[in-house]
């Protein structure tokens, strides 16, 4: 143990021990929460509207981008692999977001340009999870984040996650007013799981959640490509109808979108409550895609009001897009 790590104390020591990197789908996810609380044991941090990223450098491979799901994103991010690549230290994990603005807002939208043309894009990275070939998952998150300022060399595009100590409800007000998309949670002196935990929550300003498509309707009048998405959520094992999303488009989306639905077109729908499905001139589609979708509220019926489409997400597999609760 050597660098940073002789900074930890015994008893911190103990709970360090030599392992190989995590991967992607090890990262730790946050449980959605109306609760909004003040706590001195707890840190906040904004949410970031972007894509999960873990960032692994070990000397015999070339730095890892990946994703919830373990999809590499060094082609969609290779400034970001860059930059981890240049650090001084060749062995660390590090968990983090990739993220693109639209003025001081991050926004997924924005970052899902970059599938068509270039956007700058940023690491913010809020956890180190493993360094110079020993796992740091079972030390307290305060921890974690000393040692991560300590480890990494912060330069554009890559950007230490700021947090604010116990006022977790001035933090969320402010989120709110500045239109960010909310404030994560997190319990100071949790360790990292690989699962998602109640030891970190997210106070969100706005409803939003990733919905598979299962279908789309026949555009009308000067639209092309299609007029709205049906989408839905997998609940034990079958896929549900939320309801359709018919704004967040442009014609270049459209366009694209549309070459990929004819792709994956199918004879039979994929919702299983097919039933509650009004719309006509539908076609159906192997629910393969997962879309980010913003929208009001969900309605007693478990419907969306008010959606709008924000882009497809590579990061997550339709499997296991569930309603968040």
């Amino acid at each position: 143990m050597s660098g940073v790590l002789d900074a930890l104390t015994p008893a911190e020591r103990r709970l360090v021990k030599a392992g190989a990197p995590p991967k992607g789908s090890e990262a730790m996810k946050a449980t959605l929460t109306r609760d909004r609380f003040s706590d001195p044991e707890w840190i906040f941090e904004r949410k970031l509207d972007g894509i999960r990223c873990i960032g692994v450098s070990t000397p015999e491979h070339d730095v890892q981008l990946r994703s919830r799901n373990d999809l590499s994103l060094n082609g969609r991010f290779p400034e970001v692999a860059a930059a981890l690549a240049a650090q001084e230290t060749d062995s660390f994990a590090v968990d983090g977001e990739v993220v693109a603005f639209e003025g001081s807002a991050t926004s997924f939208a924005r970052l899902a340009e970059r599938r068509r043309h270039h956007v700058p894009v940023f690491l913010y990275a809020f956890d180190l999870l493993w360094l110079d070939g020993f796992d740091l998952r079972a030390l307290p998150l305060r921890t974690r984040k000393r040692l991560l300022g300590r480890a990494l060399r912060f330069e554009d595009p890559l950007r230490l996650t700021p947090h604010r100590n116990a006022q977790g409800e001035a933090m969320y007000e402010e989120a709110c007013r500045k239109g960010w998309e909310g404030v994560i949670a997190k319990r100071a002196d949790s360790t990292y799981g690989a699962a998602r935990s109640r030891d970190w929550l997210k106070f969100k300003c706005e409803q939003g959640q990733e919905l598979v498509i299962g279908g789309y309707t026949a555009p009308q009048g000067s639209r092309i490509e299609l007029g709205a998405l049906l989408v839905g959520y997998y609940d034990n094992g079958a896929l549900r109808y939320a309801g359709k999303v018919g704004t967040g488009f442009d014609r270049d989306t459209l366009r694209e979108l549309g070459g990929l639905l004819r792709a994956r077109h199918s004879s039979e729908c994929p919702f299983a409550d097919a039933d509650r499905i009004r719309e006509r001139h539908v076609s159906w589609v192997r629910p393969e895609l997962v879309a980010q979708i913003g929208f009001a509220e969900w309605t007693g019926y478990g419907r969306l009001r008010h959606p709008r489409y924000l882009g497809l997400r590579e990061d997550k597999a339709a499997r296991e897009v569930v309603r968040e609760a």
